[in-house]
């Protein structure tokens, strides 16, 4: 494959991976409702983003790294709504 079409799907896979938690932290803030949002699935995602974060900083991939950080912060923030409006 050439390097232009690695590009487009490692840089397509960094932006879907990275976002994929965006649609239910604005649901869950939205509507204040968390009842249906599971606490493993947070778990995954968040050990998820520390993993890939690690190995992006053990093979120095500042891509990797940039995109893993914000998911941290996407999963983190799905979290801390899931505490605070948890019933």
């Amino acid at each position: 494959m050439d390097g232009i079409a690695t590009n487009i799907i490692g840089y397509s896979a960094a932006f879907f991976g990275t976002t994929l938690m965006l649609p239910q932290v604005y649901k869950s803030w939205k509507t204040r409702r968390v009842e249906d949002v599971s606490y493993i699935m947070i778990f995954f995602y968040i050990m998820n983003c520390l993993l890939w974060l690690i190995y992006a900083l053990m093979i120095n991939a500042i891509p990797l790294l940039v995109t893993n950080v914000l998911a941290l912060i996407i999963g983190i923030s799905q979290l801390a709504i899931k505490r605070r409006y948890k019933i």
